[in-house]
């Protein structure tokens, strides 16, 4: 596997693993290869090593709430024909950036895409996967005071009816919220997110598509990759991950890419 990095400024990283290539002429352009086998990534971030040796720690991440995310983009392929994950947001790589492995609970606000046979906990109802908007937040205190029952937990949702009484609840302590995107992938949209302390506002062509309570407390560090992993994480403690072959080549394009602090002093950072 190859893997390559480079950096823009002391913050900024451009990713390529396994044939992945990130190219902005005239915009940003994530590109995968076809790929037959093993992980294989294009990306961006402002999570990874800076421009200095020494890697940034989680609590140095540079986004806490009050931050609007903006942009145009479009996918080669519609909504079940991309292979993978991809997407554009703010999270805290809970699993480690794709270089250096490093644990933590996850925290997420962003769009996110996810292609069979994903399922994650997030969709009230059906598998979790497609293109959606969502937030988690599974680090605080009354989350994490959940963590010792958690064998009991997963052992209760093993039966449907138990299941449905459990999982809304901790849907609530976990901060998930989840909406689909209808809007067709292969074509330009215009991307809008709202991160604040007191709610998250997700917004496709100005259109509200996810309106919610919650929001994670950061700090996050911004990503917007394509992928060609996938990861199934069900409420019954059913677990798997792994990476799907490419046979075509597949692209996400993203133009007028900004991160706005939303307070009268800030201005527009274009990246």
């Amino acid at each position: 596997m190859k893997c390559s990095q480079t950096t823009t400024g002391a913050d900024w990283r451009q990713l390529e693993i396994n044939g992945g290539r990130v190219s902005r002429q005239p915009h940003w352009q994530f590109y995968l290869p076809p790929t037959p086998h093993g992980y294989a990534d294009a990306q961006i971030d402002d999570y990874g090593p800076g421009g200095g040796r020494r890697r940034k720690s989680r609590r140095h991440y540079p986004w806490r709430p009050g931050v609007k995310l903006q942009l145009r983009a479009r996918f080669s392929h519609p909504d079940g024909k991309l292979r993978g994950t991809a997407g554009f947001g703010f999270w805290n790589a809970p699993f480690g950036d794709p270089t250096v492995p490093w644990p933590a609970l996850p925290q997420a606000v962003w769009f996110f895409y996810a292609s069979e046979p994903s399922d994650l906990p997030l969709a009230p109802h059906g598998p979790g996967r497609g293109w959606f908007a969502a937030t988690l937040d599974a680090t605080p205190p009354h989350a994490l005071a959940m963590l010792p029952a958690a064998p009991f937990i997963l052992l209760a949702n093993q039966f449907p009816r138990w299941q449905k009484r459990l999982w809304p609840g901790l849907r609530r302590q976990f901060s998930i919220s989840f909406a689909p995107i209808l809007a067709d992938m292969t074509a330009w949209h215009l991307y809008e997110l709202h991160w604040r302390p007191h709610g998250s506002s997700f917004f496709v062509d100005g259109a509200p598509v996810l309106q919610t309570p919650f929001s994670p407390r950061g700090p996050l560090g911004f990503v917007c990759w394509l992928d060609n992993q996938y990861m199934v994480l069900q409420g019954n403690g059913r677990f798997r991950w792994g990476t799907l072959p490419i046979t075509t080549p597949q692209w996400l394009e993203v133009a007028d890419l900004a991160i706005t602090k939303e307070n009268p002093l800030s201005a527009s950072s274009p990246l």
